[in-house]
């Protein structure tokens, strides 16, 4: 049985690592490349280090600080923000990117996603994908969860797993900040329509919430920022809870 993963999110604006509540404020949570080396000592199992800014002010990801984050880190690490194409992936995975993180560039261009896996191997593809229940229908937003569209979230992980992705994170908009839980019954969903792992992102407030995200919604893998940055809940006491409950975790 594979072990579930717990994956702290460094979301990145101005070379700072930063929270919101549902996407739009934002509060300091500290140094992108102090976090990362403290979060491989005390036990995450990965890190995702997205820059939030780069797709809405169409900036790439600065290389320079995946560098830094890279060195200071032995565990595997994602890499999104602004990325669109063959080079910058070759750039950030030269830089020490075990992964590379895409989402409104696949959307815009489903392609990508086939040209990528077939360059680097779909274990380095992940696809992120920000929905939210539009009338009772799950919905694909953009550019950090501002532009709707019309495209399904089922539809749309079924078709980037057919294109080659090896893994989707998943953030719901309607949870993401607020800390009342994950959305357990569309990561269900997903999780038994695809074969590759499912990452829940968007709404872990406390311990049961992980509890329930790996049993009821059977994800593959939660993330979290907020939670962790501010010490709410420490990743190995998290980790414990998860073991007394019969989630198979690396201690």
């Amino acid at each position: 049985m594979l072990t579930k993963r717990i994956i702290p999110c460094l979301d990145i604006k101005n070379g700072r690592t930063v929270k919101g509540v549902n996407f739009v404020d934002l509060r300091d949570a500290g140094d992108p490349v102090e976090l990362a080396k403290q979060y491989a000592d005390i036990g995450a199992d990965e890190l995702v280090f997205l820059d939030i800014s780069a797709t809405l002010e169409g900036r790439a990801t600065t290389l320079d600080m995946v560098l830094h984050v890279a060195e200071q880190v032995n565990i595997p690490f994602t890499v999104g923000g602004g990325i669109s194409s063959i080079e910058h992936v070759d750039d950030l995975l030269k830089c020490g990117a075990d992964k590379v993180s895409i989402n409104s560039s696949a959307v815009k261009r489903p392609e990508l996603v086939n040209e990528l896996s077939n360059k680097f191997g779909s274990q380095c593809i992940v696809v992120a994908i920000d929905a939210k229940q539009i009338d009772g229908n799950w919905k694909v937003h953009l550019a950090g969860g501002s532009i709707p569209t019309d495209i399904d979230l089922f539809e749309w992980a079924k078709e980037v797993e057919q294109r080659g992705a090896g893994e989707i994170l998943f953030t719901s908009m309607d949870h993401d900040g607020t800390k009342n839980g994950f959305a357990n019954e569309a990561l269900a969903k997903l999780s038994s329509e695809l074969n590759i792992p499912i990452i829940a992102s968007g709404g872990a407030g406390n311990i049961q919430h992980f509890i329930d995200t790996f049993k009821e919604g059977k994800a593959d893998a939660a993330l979290a920022a907020s939670v962790f940055h501010f010490g709410e809940i420490p990743i190995s006491e998290l980790k414990r809870a998860l073991k007394n409950n019969n989630i198979e975790v690396r201690l």
